[in-house]
């Protein structure tokens, strides 16, 4: 059999992954449904095994690189979860301080690829904090199925708290020079969203296909922003126009990237929803901005 390419896959497989990946489907719904598509010599089990998650294959930056000093720490959250659960990342050569960034994982708690994406941000010259919203119930359970499930437990607000408390821990952190940006995919495209609308001081906010505050909100809102939307996310997407005319009609900085003809999803290179030009553009654009906003 053939290996599957993306190419080979009807966009609907995506949307229907969409579905499943955001719980408005149930799992064995989910199965049904897929297997109409396990056809013209695509079996099911490809099928299932292309469109979930490779994280073994995909990490850009081993958790055993030298250039960095990259360690799981626990810090406190009183007002969401207790004690939480981070991988802390900074540059093992740099000696002053940093401007820090928060990186919020999706509704699955703290994977591999988010990691993988902490010690990105951390190459780039910062010291940066990616928590686990899963700590409370025992932390991520090593697969996305399971963390999926476990997330919905957690009320989102409580998680917000989580990340707030995050930022605070940078703030006071001996290598963080106070300045500190959060970025976040999907449930922390929302949690950055909303750490713009309730952290009077933080720096910069990049939402990767993340819901939008209430247009109320935006009046809020004070540090610049940066959103990243797949232009065939159609649910993320279509809270978009009302959220940009609120932002316009308090004045509020904010740049906006729609990328043509991906998927939700399309920065995690663990996925076949992965786009390389798209994700590799706006991790430019983002780090650009961190730059730009908070050195």
């Amino acid at each position: 059999m053939k290996k599957l390419k993306k190419e080979d896959i009807n966009q609907e497989v995506f949307d229907l992954y969409d579905d499943y990946a955001h719980n408005k489907i149930e799992r064995r719904q989910f199965l049904k449904k897929l297997s109409l598509y396990a056809v013209g010599g695509i079996t099911m089990s490809s099928l299932l095994s292309f469109i979930s998650p490779n994280y073994v294959d995909h990490i850009l930056v081993s958790k055993e690189d030298t250039r960095l000093d990259s360690k799981y720490i626990t810090y406190n959250s009183p007002r969401g979860g207790g004690g939480i659960k981070a991988l802390l990342s900074t540059p093992q050569t740099v000696t002053e301080k940093l401007p820090g960034i928060i990186v919020v994982h999706e509704n699955r708690g703290l994977n591999p690829y988010i990691e993988d994406v902490g010690r990105r941000a951390a190459l780039e010259g910062f010291i940066s904090i990616a928590p686990d919203a899963l700590t409370p119930l025992g932390g991520y359970p090593g697969n996305d199925d399971e963390g999926r499930e476990m997330q919905k437990k957690r009320d989102k607000n409580e998680m917000l708290e989580d990340f707030i408390a995050a930022f605070n821990y940078l703030k006071n952190h001996e290598k963080c020079s106070g300045k500190i940006g959060v970025v976040g995919f999907c449930f922390g495209g929302w949690i950055s969203n909303m750490m713009a609308v309730r952290v009077p001081d933080l720096g910069a906010a990049v939402p990767y296909y993340g819901s939008q505050p209430n247009a109320e909100d935006a009046s809020e809102v004070n540090a610049p922003l940066m959103f990243h939307f797949a232009e065939l996310d159609k649910r993320v997407n279509a809270g978009w126009p009302t959220y940009e005319e609120a932002l316009k009609e308090n004045n509020k900085f904010y740049e906006a990237f729609i990328y043509p003809e991906v998927n939700h999803g399309f920065h995690n290179n663990t996925t076949p929803r992965y786009d390389e030009v798209a994700a590799s553009l706006s991790w430019s654009r983002t780090i650009d901005f961190f730059k730009d906003n908070l050195t």
